[in-house]
């Protein structure tokens, strides 16, 4: 009866900790959470503490007072600040389990593909002193492509192309293994950082990171609009000139332009595995094309850009946002078969 009780209290989980976003799935229940990655920390004498976590230390960024910072404790896909990733990992947890102490439980996390040997035990033990019992890594496009529901476990080659944050992951697979992997360090993060830059230089006008991820939401795109200049959107933000908030027009030609480098820098990504991919695998890749999962996959017509530089058929998954996770709770619910597709330190 104890073990029983354990075990529903112990609910273990899978965690897809993104750079941008982190989601939770509860083996048994589905995805339970999905947040922001950022934590707002306030100092008061001379010692931090965390303020907020998640949606509501989102709503602070670039707009705290001097005594509290928002951070994100993860860039480009891995670990910069050990001890708030800790405090936020432990707060997702709890959040997740909806109660305030919780059966240490068994928890599956995700990892860039070119993370190295030091950040992967960062996450490990990051998860570790948030509570967990034990803690497996696995590879994001491997959890991807499960999330996407590619057979990776048969002998036949899938290709995933899976856009985070702050890195894209290409990867060939094939009897439950990655025969070919590439993670670069772009991803949204790196289109927003465009986009303000192209806006400071272009127009004098400064703008946050927040407005910077709505304009691309709303009119970003990989390819020229074929009239004209396409969607208009209004802006807002403060002009480099005169000190003065301003608002001005943008047109979505303008933000196609400014994400040409981190377009094709996944573009290039995407060109160099299928350039390393064995021959009868690219066999396999010809027929069933490129699946495409994460945000980043999202933007407006990049699925049409991979198909027109590769001539293979292009796909975005069902449930882009969700596939990495959806590919983590898999392996909880399957772990006794899915088991030898994970990796942990002792």
């Amino acid at each position: 009866m104890f073990s029983a009780l354990r075990g529903w209290l112990s609910s273990d989980i899978g965690i897809d900790l993104g750079t941008a976003n982190t989601l939770v799935y509860v083996r048994g229940k589905g995805i339970l959470l999905n947040e922001p990655s950022v934590v707002a920390l306030a100092e008061s004498g001379g010692k931090k503490h965390v303020m907020a976590v998640g949606e509501d230390a989102k709503l602070m960024v670039g707009r705290t007072p001097g005594n509290i910072t928002a951070i994100r404790p993860l860039k480009d896909g891995v670990i910069a600040d050990f001890d708030v990733a800790e405090s936020m990992i432990k707060y997702f947890i709890r959040k997740a389990h909806n109660r305030k102490s919780f059966v240490s439980p068994q928890i599956v996390i995700c990892i860039p593909r070119g993370s190295t040997a030091v950040e992967r035990r960062a996450i490990q033990e990051s998860a570790e002193g948030a509570g967990a019992r034990r803690v497996f890594l696995i590879e994001e496009p491997m959890a991807a492509a499960i999330g996407a529901g590619l057979p990776v476990t048969e002998p036949t080659g899938s290709m995933v192309l899976d856009i985070g944050g702050g890195t894209t992951e290409v990867a060939v697979l094939s009897l439950g293994g990655i025969v070919y992997g590439n993670s670069v360090r772009v991803g949204g993060d790196k289109m927003d950082e465009s986009i303000v830059n192209y806006i400071r230089k272009h127009y004098n006008l400064l703008v946050g990171e927040t407005t910077a991820e709505k304009i691309k939401k709303e009119i970003g795109a990989a390819i020229q609009p074929v009239k004209g200049s396409g969607k208009m959107m209004y802006i807002k933000g403060r002009d480099l000139i005169n000190g003065v908030p301003k608002e001005i027009k943008i047109s979505e030609q303008n933000i196609v332009e400014s994400l040409t480098e981190p377009v094709s820098v996944i573009v290039e990504a995407v060109k160099f595995a299928l350039e390393n991919t064995p021959p009868e695998l690219s066999a396999d890749i010809v027929d069933k094309g490129i699946v495409m999962t994460g945000g980043g996959s999202m933007l407006n017509r990049l699925d049409e850009l991979v198909r027109n530089k590769t001539g293979l058929p292009v796909s975005i998954a069902e449930d882009p946002l969700s596939c990495v996770v959806l590919g983590t709770g898999k392996v909880l619910e399957e772990l006794d078969t899915l088991k030898n597709l994970l990796s942990r330190f002792n």
